[in-house]
C-alpha cells in the first residue's frame, strides 16, 4: 500500500470500511522522534510490540518521542481505523469522504541530547516598522550529557543572528523569547508573497546537535470596522473552497496535483480558498504561501447538531484539532483567518458555549488572526457576537427559491436587527449550484451546465457588488465523494457544486467565475 494514500485508491479497497495495519522495519537506536502527518481517523502506533502512541483525526500531524531504542533493526506497526465508531464525534458519514490509510507522510528522526520542539514567528507592525517576537521551546532528553556544557541556542533570519546563552538543569523544557526589529522587509502579500526563512541550531560546545527550519512572512491581519485589513489595505476575498478529494488519490493529494489544482484556482482569477472542513496538509499551505494565496483554514467539524455535540468526547477532540492545527500552521503567512464548526448547532445554548469555548481557545494561542464560523441557522444564530468575522453559507437559486439580492438584503437585515454581528466584516462563506460535468437539456434545468453557469453568474455579481460584504466563497472548486449514506441527495454518490469536476476538468461556470473575478482587485479603494 502507498505511503503516502488511501486505502480506496487500491482496487481491492474501493469502498473499504474498518481496520488495516501498515507495518515497517527500519535500523535506529538511541532517542528517535516519530511524527505522522496524518492517519485517517485513528491511529494506534505499536514499536517492536509495545503501544506507544494513540491518535484521533485524521486532518493534524502528531508525534511520539521514544528513548533508549537497542542498537539494530526495529518494527513499527501503525493499525489505522477509519470506522465510524462510538469514540467518534467527528468522523461521522458526511457530505465528503471520510478516507482509509495513511494519508500524509511518516518521519523517523534520530535524536541527540536535546532538540527543538517548535518555533512560532509573529510578525508586528508598528508605524511602518516590522518587529518579529520570536518563541521556540527546547526540549532536554539526556541532562546529564549537557550540565556544565556550553549549550546556546542561535537564530538566523535574513541578516539578523541572535543567540540564547542555555544553562541546563532539572529542567525537561525551556522557552525562548526574543523580539527582533527587521529593517528593509519586504511584505508578504498576494501580488508579492516575499518569504523568509528562520534558521535555529542548537549548539553544544562548538557541535550542532539539532535544529530547525522554517520560513514566514511579513503581513498583518487585522479588523477595522466592518473592513478585514491586510498590511492596512480592505482586503476583497474572491474565494473558492475546496476539498482534499481526488478520484485516483483520496484525500492524499500529491504535490503535483495540489499544485494543479493551485494553479486552476489562480488562474480562475480567485485569491483565497476555503480549507474544507478540516485542517489541509501542509504541503498545499507551503504552496499557497509561495503563489500568495489566502487561506481560510478551519478545524474539522461540520453539520453537528446540538445531539451529536453532546457526545461526551466531541468538545474534547474539536479542541485537540484546535491546537494541533495552530501549533503546526502557525507560521504559515498564507493562513489569515482560522475558522470552527461550520453550520453546527450555533442557534442553541450548549452550542453556543461550544462555539465561545472554542473561540476562547483560538485567541489564546493565536491573537494575530481574526476567527470566524459559517453559518446557516439564519434568523435563529445567537453565536454572532463571538467571532471577528460573520460569515453565512447562502444558496439562492438552489435550495432558496429567491433571488440572490433579496436573500442577502434579508440576511444584513436579520443582522443589523440582531446587533449581534452589527458592524463587523461580513462574508459570505459558500454559495453555489450544482451541475453534473456535460449535463444539458433544452429548459436548462438544476444539474445542467447553464444552469450553474446563470446561478453562479447572478450570486457572484451580486455578492462582489453588495455594499457591506468583503468577499465570497464559491462552493466549491471540484466535486467531491461523499459518505455513500448520503446518496440519496447526492447524485454519483458525488457532491456534484464544483466548477470543475473531479477529473478537474471544467464546467461552463469557471469561464464565467473567470470574467467576474477578473473585473475585480484584491483590496477594495
Amino acid at each position: 500500500m502507498a505511503v503516502p494514500g488511501c486505502w480506496e485508491s487500491h482496487p481491492l479497497f474501493a469502498d473499504y470500511r474498518g481496520e488495516g495495519i501498515y507495518r515497517k522495519r527500519f535500523q535506529a537506536e538511541g532517542d528517535i522522534q516519530i511524527e505522522c502527518k496524518g492517519v485517517s481517523h485513528t491511529a494506534v502506533l505499536v514499536l517492536d510490540g509495545k503501544q506507544i502512541a494513540q491518535h484521533y483525526n485524521a486532518y493534524t500531524p502528531f508525534l511520539v518521542v521514544v528513548k533508549d531504542l537497542a542498537k539494530g533493526e526495529h518494527l513499527l506497526e501503525i493499525k489505522v481505523d477509519n470506522r465510524f465508531h462510538e469514540n467518534s464525534a467527528l468522523h461521522l458519514p458526511n457530505d465528503y469522504m471520510s478516507y482509509g490509510g495513511i494519508s500524509r507522510g511518516v518521519m523517523v528522526e534520530q535524536l541527540q541530547s536535546a532538540y527543538f520542539e517548535y518555533a512560532h514567528v509573529k510578525t508586528i507592525r508598528k508605524n511602518d516598522r516590522w518587529f518579529i517576537n520570536l518563541k521556540a521551546a527546547i526540549s532536554v532528553l539526556k541532562k546529564e550529557r549537557l550540565r556544565d556544557k556550553k549549550v546556546i541556542a542561535k537564530v538566523t533570519i535574513d541578516n539578523q543572528i541572535f543567540e540564547w546563552n542555555i544553562r541546563i538543569d532539572e529542567k525537561d523544557n525551556y522557552e525562548l523569547n526574543t523580539v527582533l526589529e527587521m529593517e528593509d522587509v519586504l511584505e508578504w502579500n498576494p501580488e508579492s508573497p516575499n518569504l523568509y526563512q528562520m534558521v535555529l541550531q542548537l549548539f553544544v560546545e562548538d557541535d550542532i546537535i539539532d535544529d530547525l527550519i522554517e520560513r514566514f512572512g511579513f503581513r498583518e491581519v487585522r479588523i477595522s470596522e466592518n473592513n478585514i485589513l491586510l498590511n492596512g489595505k480592505k482586503l476583497r476575498i474572491k474565494g473558492v473552497c475546496r476539498h482534499e478529494d481526488h478520484p485516483d488519490y483520496g484525500c492524499a493529494l500529491p504535490y503535483g496535483a495540489i499544485y494543479h489544482d493551485l494553479v486552476l484556482i489562480q488562474q480562475m482569477g480567485a485569491n483565497s480558498i476555503r480549507t474544507v472542513h478540516y485542517p489541509n496538509d501542509e504541503i498545499f499551505l507551503d504552496l499557497c504561501d509561495e503563489m500568495g494565496i489566502l487561506v481560510w483554514e478551519e478545524n474539522h467539524a461540520r453539520g453537528i447538531e446540538e445531539e451529536q455535540m453532546k457526545h461526551p468526547l466531541f468538545e474534547i477532540q474539536a479542541e485537540n484539532v484546535i491546537k494541533e492545527m495552530i501549533a503546526a500552521h502557525y507560521n504559515h503567512p498564507s493562513i489569515f483567518i482560522w475558522g470552527i464548526l461550520n453550520e453546527c448547532a450555533s442557534e442553541t445554548l450548549f452550542g453556543r458555549e461550544c462555539y465561545k469555548k472554542q473561540f476562547e481557545l483560538i485567541r489564546q494561542i493565536d491573537d494575530t488572526r481574526p476567527c470566524t464560523f459559517a453559518s446557516c441557522k439564519f434568523f435563529q444564530d445567537i453565536c454572532f457576537d463571538l467571532p471577528d468575522v460573520v460569515s453565512c453559507n447562502i444558496y439562492p437559486r438552489w435550495y432558496v427559491d429567491q433571488s440572490t439580492e433579496t436573500y442577502m438584503t434579508e440576511i444584513f437585515d436579520w443582522i443589523e436587527q440582531d446587533k449581534q454581528g452589527k458592524d463587523k466584516p461580513f462574508l459570505v462563506s459558500e454559495i453555489g449550484a450544482g451541475a453534473i460535468y456535460g449535463y444539458h437539456n433544452q429548459h436548462q434545468g438544476k444539474w445542467t451546465e447553464e444552469y450553474q453557469m446563470k446561478a453562479l453568474n447572478e450570486q457572484i455579481s451580486t455578492c462582489l457588488q453588495y455594499d457591506g460584504c468583503s468577499g465570497v466563497y464559491i462552493w466549491q472548486f471540484c466535486d467531491n465523494r461523499v459518505s455513500k449514506e448520503w446518496f440519496a441527495s447526492r447524485p454519483r454518490e458525488m457532491n456534484n457544486k464544483g466548477i470543475v469536476d473531479e477529473y478537474r476538468r471544467e464546467k461552463m461556470s469557471y469561464a464565467k467565475i473567470k470574467e467576474i473575478y477578473g473585473q475585480y482587485g484584491n483590496y477594495f479603494d
